[in-house]
This record gives structure tokens, sequence and C-alpha cells, in this order.
């Protein structure tokens, strides 16, 4: 029994001792592992205690226990000095900051609040409304009927119950007058769906922002006063516009805007497809159906509205040739624009 007494001390003060001039905790892991261990020797003296004789296992086992117990709180002891000298250690202050980038809006996103922001300073306000819409807001209220194309499954992502994907922001107009009375100036951003291929201009998503202003007396020089002024301010205020005429259901007469190309001046390049002039929107006075739609006196109103593609903006004013790449890219192109 003497012999074992001195050897459960030998073991305690040599694992006090290493642990005493341990620096890592690597280091006092593996002290522990050869003192404590299920192969260490004190663990061995534990499982063999049913070996010594009856009068001695009390005194043994309990000794045994005890130093068991003092080097296991050690060995946690110099795993928290160490950890707490490392953490503690002061910082050398004269060291450069790591580097770090400051987070900015996506490209599209920035464009829309440019153009929001435009707006706002002459009167709109911004109204916005749901991605799934039914047939009657997202295309009879808008003067088209059942055999309209547009309504057409190739042309429009339709859900189960009859409900489809909006193909465009309009419908935000519509619940818009059915619930205000002139005079009305709103707009509506927001994201859109239709059936397309995807490739270098067309994506099956994409980012809208359409305007409406309804009061007495609204003329179609109006509309082109407030397209310019947005245009100019996008742009260049020397660029030239031209309006063209065009169609939609909606609105009567109807136009499509172009500004001369930003890029080449009007000379021509593959950015405007050698036109010298690129598309950025469609507009026109409201069509007296749609306002008849919304419970509007046809003859006591009148108004405008337009309707713009972001990507399209975006695409025209930093010199991008395929839309793809909004959504498609890395970290490398956001922040290079």
């Amino acid at each position: 029994m003497a012999d074992l007494k001195k050897e459960i001390e030998a073991i305690k003060q040599s694992c006090l001792s290493e642990l005493t001039i341990a620096e890592t905790e690597r280091d006092i892991k593996d002290i522990r592992h050869r003192y404590l261990g299920r192969k260490s020797r004190l663990n061995s003296i534990l499982r063999s205690i049913k070996d010594i004789p009856p009068d001695e296992r009390p005194l043994i086992g309990s000794l045994a226990n005890k130093v068991r117990e003092e080097l296991e709180k050690a060995t946690s002891e110099s795993i928290n000095r160490v950890i707490k000298s490392s953490v503690s250690t002061s910082p050398d202050l004269t060291l450069p900051t790591r580097p770090y980038r400051i987070g900015r809006s996506h490209i599209i996103t920035r464009t829309t609040n440019e153009i929001v922001s435009l707006l706002e300073r002459v009167g709109f306000e911004v109204a916005l409304g749901c991605e799934i819409e039914t047939p009657y807001y997202n295309f009879e209220a808008l003067n088209m009927p059942d055999d309209h194309p547009a309504r057409d499954i190739q042309d429009t992502l339709y859900l189960v119950d009859g409900t489809l994907l909006r193909t465009h922001t309009s419908p935000v107009q519509i619940r818009y007058m059915e619930t205000h009375k002139p005079p009305i100036r709103m707009i509506a951003p927001g994201r859109v769906y239709r059936e397309e291929n995807i490739d270098a201009s067309h994506l099956p998503m994409f980012y809208q922002l359409e305007g409406l202003m309804v009061d007495k007396g609204v003329r179609f020089s109006d509309l082109k006063g407030i397209l310019e002024y947005v245009a100019k301010r996008l742009f260049s205020k020397d660029l030239k516009t031209r309006f063209r005429p065009s169609f939609f259901p909606f609105t009567e007469p109807s136009a499509e805007m172009d500004v001369e190309c930003p890029h080449c001046r009007g000379r021509g390049c593959n950015v405007c497809g050698y036109t010298g002039w690129i598309e950025i929107l469609g507009a026109g006075l409201v069509h007296p159906y749609v306002f008849e739609s919304v419970g509007y006196d046809r003859y006591d109103v009148s108004g405008f509205a337009f309707g713009m593609g972001i990507e399209r903006i975006a695409m025209a004013r930093h010199k991008i040739d395929d839309i793809r790449v909004f959504y498609q890219s890395g970290v490398r192109f956001l922040t290079g624009l």
C-alpha cells in the first residue's frame, strides 16, 4: 500500500510540474491525456483497486480519485490561463488595419432609386402593388380583352388558380385610381414577369417603373416635358430626344421615346445597333376605356402614362450589352459600376 501511495503522489507532482511550464493549449491537452487518459497509469491504478486487499481499498481508492479530481481541475485552470493570456495580449497599434469593402446597392436598385427621386421632385408619389395579379387588373381594365395576343400562355406566366404573374406594373395604376380621385401623380416601380427565352436582351423577370398623371386638362405636351426632364438628368442635358408614334392598348395616342445614344452621340455603334438612338420607354395619353373601368368621367379628366424598363436604362447608361450580367455576375462586376 505504501508503494501505491508514493506512486500516486509522484504522478500528481509530475503532472503539476509539467502544467506549470506548459505554454500552449495543445501542450496542456497532451499532458492531460498522458496523466488522465484511458491508458494512463492513474486510470490503471483505479481499475486495479479490486485486486488490492479489502482493508486497503478505501484508502487507495479515495486517494486516487482525489488526485484525479485535483489534476482535472489543474488542467482546466491551466487551459484558461493560456487562453486568457493570449487574448489579453496588447495589440500592436502600429500595424495597418485590415482592408474592408463598404457595401453598396445593386445597380438596378440604384437606377430605380434615382428615377424615383427625379419624379418625386415634380410631385409624383410611389405606389406598390402585388406581383400575383388577376386577369382583370392585368388585362381587362387596361383595354386588353380575352382575344388580345398578350393573354396567350406563350406570353404570360399563369398560375393553376387562374391568376398570373403580372406582365407589367400597370395594374398598380388601376388599383390606385380605384381608391384615389384626381388629381393624381403616381409611379409604380417593381418586378414583372413574362414568358421569354433568355438571351442578351430578354429575361423572364425584370424591373419596370410606370408613371401616371390624371387631372383636368392634362396634355401630351405635359407628358413630353416630364419625360424630357427625366431623360436629360439620367443621361445628359445636351442629348437629343425624340418621340415616335406607337401603339399600346391602354393609351391613345401612344409613342415611344428614344434618346440619342450617349456612347456614340448619334453616329452609330454596337450599343445602339448602329441607329444612333436608344429606345428607353413607351408612353401616351390614358385611353378613355381605362378611365371608364375605374369610374372616372372620361370627359371630365385626362391623363398620361409611361413605362420604362430599369435594366434598359442601366444598360444604356453603363455601356452594358447583355442584360444577363445584372443577375449572373459576381462582386467584381457590381463594384465596377
